[in-house]
């Protein structure tokens, strides 16, 4: 099965880390890059495997397509940079009067640990630019290459 769309989503740092945690539903993650020109990404999403194509930027194309375990593990040996691990929290936004938006909220691990970010994505370009930011997120670093995921992967720490 394999996916085409185009996403519109902005990210946010994060303020506060909304109390009660463990009650949103949550993923593990692990992603490694195979290019970030196009961004060309393998991802292990819980028991699934997804190979991912997308241009940057606030309003992007994304094409998917799932893998089999052993693809994803081939493909592997060609992630440039490290793997980003990290837990992914989906937190609806009910009570801040968006019950049809969702923020994603990463906790990474690993080399990455202490790292911090949320994504919110909408289904119109109308919905993002009018978006009033609950009390939670900070900072809008949509454009910000530093906090892009292929970046971060190549990071050196």
């Amino acid at each position: 099965m394999s996916k085409n769309n185009i996403e519109i989503e902005k990210k946010y740092l994060i303020k506060e880390i909304p109390k009660n945690l463990e009650v949103y539903e949550s993923h593990t993650i692990a992603q490694g890059y195979i290019s970030t020109e196009p961004v060309v990404r393998i991802r292990q999403w819980d028991n699934e495997y997804i190979l991912t194509i997308k241009s940057k930027g606030f309003e992007h194309i994304e094409v998917e397509k799932n893998l089999t375990k052993e693809e994803y593990n081939s493909l592997s040996k060609m992630v440039i940079g490290h793997t980003i691990e990290k837990t992914r929290y989906i937190i609806p936004l009910n009570d801040y009067s968006y019950p049809e938006l969702k923020v994603e909220l990463d906790i990474f691990k690993g080399y990455l640990d202490g790292l911090i970010f949320a994504e919110v994505e909408f289904p119109d370009t109308e919905k993002a630019e009018n978006f009033i930011v609950p009390d939670f997120l900070g900072e809008d670093v949509t454009d910000d290459p530093k906090y892009y995921n292929s970046n971060l992967s190549s990071l050196n720490l």
